[in-house]
């Protein structure tokens, strides 16, 4: 079922209008008058509707019921990621909305290979990344993805949650299962991931000192892109989010 995003305050009465790109979508889906669609608010609502009509600038649909959306889950993840290079951090966006992250952030690490002079011109694009990944996946609001700075910011970020995790590939770590086992009815988690070099040991030392949970994630060396999809999932897994 095609699914929109739209704001609340656009939702009032029992029809609503889509325009611009929306509309847009709607003929390219070639959808006829009578066949259903969902507009979320971006706060976790569902607005099931019926189309009434649609030409090149605008849509009309009707709305039949308004319910919870059900894609959200109980716990707000948010993904810490070292920059990836290339096309890696759409993938890690994607996959990450997909998967149920609450927001993605990237930051500049000790061992980046990818080290763009202003990151934050690729925001809009990030963001449409993460509306499209929404919006394929059935998600009651669009993940923030930004860019945060440096590894400390990281690390500030990831100490005012519940819980916070530092995915490390080396020495004394956690069992990343033990620790998510031990917390399953957190409200918020941070996963902290690194680069394509990995991080440098005083970057797991920092993380230890501010009091972050060094986990392990086995024995095998996942690539950068592929962490903090796994670790996503495991703690979407422990804390009921999945299945």
């Amino acid at each position: 079922m095609a699914r929109f995003f739209m704001a609340g305050t656009n939702l009032g009465g029992g029809t609503v209008i889509i325009r611009g790109r929306d509309a847009e979508h709607v003929k390219v889906l070639r959808l006829k008058p009578g066949e259903d669609v969902v507009i979320c608010d971006g706060q976790g609502t569902d607005y099931k509707c019926r189309l009434v009509m649609a030409d090149k600038e605008q849509a009309q649909v009707e709305v039949v019921e308004v319910v919870p959306c059900r894609g959200e889950p109980s716990v707000k993840v948010t993904v810490l990621c070292s920059l990836p290079k290339g096309d890696k951090t759409e993938y890690i966006i994607q996959k990450c909305v997909e998967a149920g992250a609450h927001e993605i952030l990237f930051f500049q690490s000790n061992r980046c290979v990818a080290r763009p002079e202003a990151p934050e011109k690729k925001l809009e694009r990030w963001q449409r990344i993460s509306e499209e990944a929404a919006k394929q996946s059935g998600r009651g609001i669009i993940p923030k993805v930004d860019w945060i700075g440096e590894f400390a910011d990281a690390l500030n970020v990831a100490v005012q949650k519940d819980l916070g995790l530092f995915l490390y590939e080396t020495g004394e770590r956690e069992s990343l299962n033990t620790v998510l086992e031990s917390n399953k009815r957190i409200e918020t988690l941070a996963l902290i991931t690194g680069p394509e070099g990995g991080f440098a040991p005083f970057e797991a030392d920092l993380a230890r000192i501010t009091g972050l949970h060094l986990c392990s994630m086995g024995e095998r060396i996942l690539r950068c892109e592929t962490a903090p999809v796994v670790a996503l999932t495991a703690a979407m897994y422990a804390t009921g989010n999945l299945g």
